[in-house]
């Protein structure tokens, strides 16, 4: 995987190598010092793994990997706008049935643009989301559940860019909303126990009236799952790994149930199973699943869960790069979809992969979600 990252994101910097710096009116010296920069920065998710044995984790001080994110966006971006210049001059010529230059003060603004949006996608990345407020109407709920608070944390990834004190902020924000029950949906971290102990610590301080639920996310699996699963548990996380939870007011439930992460049989651990989860459920009462990946909706759906809640796919990240994003993800990237009479959220999430930490357009959130009975 760490090679397919490599080559993948060479490309976008052979671009810019190619089609924005070696044209400019520079001294070669100067052309072969960026290049060597920019190269490096394409290189992120190598240092990364050299850093920790895992892409998944960059083990640098927190400036250096925020810098890397910075430097790393902006060549992606930079190999956009100066495709979208190749495309402009290209068909100019061919309008104008002559040859032109792009002149050197645009691609230094395309650089220029490149850059200030990178920092920007930084900024919003790395900020403590707000609490976003969604009502879900739900069928025959039960009356006491009438105005039912959940609220849900997903995609954290706690690591050297989203540190304890950025943990300790949300959960502060958190327990402020005022939920009845706080559900986290995977991806917690990413590093190993002994990376990570310190900046999860601040999340042993979630609570809520009717527990702190949580299911694993697929980066649990790529950091000695079982490790991770007892410590969570220990830090006072209820752990539905396909079970589920019911949740009493006098005569009326509500069932929480959780699934395991599709990635969990390629490390040998129990693959998800909705069957297993609702086991012994009570008949009648409503169904709130966590699913970290939102792509088994329909079959959720079919099994009649009421309200499905997921995260994963960080909302896309970019606007338009959410469409790619959909795509392997069964359609769904970001907010409320109908499936099949279930409600499936899926949260932009609250924390993003410290190997691509930017947002344009598609907002970090902690999700707070009022259930409303309807007939």
């Amino acid at each position: 995987m760490s090679t397919i990252f490599n080559l993948v994101f060479a490309v976008p910097t052979l671009i810019v190598l190619s089609r924005w710096l070696w044209p400019l009116p520079l001294p070669l010296w100067v052309k072969i010092a960026t290049g060597l920069l920019m190269l490096a920065a394409s290189q992120f998710h190598l240092w990364s793994r050299v850093s920790s044995g895992s892409v998944f984790a960059p083990e640098f001080p927190r400036p250096f990997v925020i810098l890397f994110n910075w430097a790393f966006g902006a060549l992606l971006l930079l190999a956009l706008f100066q495709l979208v210049l190749d495309l402009g001059t290209v068909a100019t010529m061919l309008v104008r049935q002559a040859a032109i230059h792009q002149p050197a003060p645009l691609r230094y603004a395309a650089a220029g643009l490149a850059a200030v949006l990178a920092a920007i996608g930084v900024a919003n990345a790395l900020r403590v989301p707000p609490v976003r407020d969604v009502t879900v109407m739900v069928h025959d709920l039960p009356p006491s559940f009438d105005g039912y608070r959940i609220v849900q944390l997903t995609d954290l990834h706690i690591s050297r860019v989203f540190t304890a004190g950025w943990a300790q902020a949300v959960v502060e924000r958190t327990n402020a909303a005022g939920a009845d029950l706080t559900v986290v949906t995977g991806d917690f971290i990413d590093g190993s126990l002994a990376m990570r102990q310190a900046d999860v610590e601040p999340l042993r301080r979630l609570s809520a009236p009717d527990g702190v639920y949580a299911i694993p996310g697929n980066h649990e699996y790529f950091f000695n799952y079982g490790e991770w699963m007892r410590h969570l548990s220990a830090m006072g996380f209820r752990l539905l790994t396909n079970g589920h939870a019911v949740i009493d007011r006098g005569s009326d439930q509500l069932v929480v149930a959780g699934v395991t992460d599709l990635s969990a049989r390629g490390a040998g651990e129990a693959a998800p199973d909705l069957g297993q989860a609702l086991r012994g459920a009570p008949a009648g009462a409503p169904i709130v699943l966590l699913d970290h990946q939102p792509r088994n909706a329909a079959a959720a759906a079919a099994r009649g869960v009421a309200l499905q809640l997921s995260g994963h796919t960080h909302g896309g990240m970019i606007v338009g790069l959410d469409r790619l994003v959909a795509r392997g993800n069964a359609g769904f990237v970001s907010g409320r979809y109908a499936v099949d009479g279930m409600t499936l959220y899926v949260s932009n999430g609250t924390g993003l992969w410290p190997g691509f930490t930017l947002r344009l357009g598609v907002p970090s959130e902690i999700t707070r979600f009022t259930l409303r009975r309807t007939t």
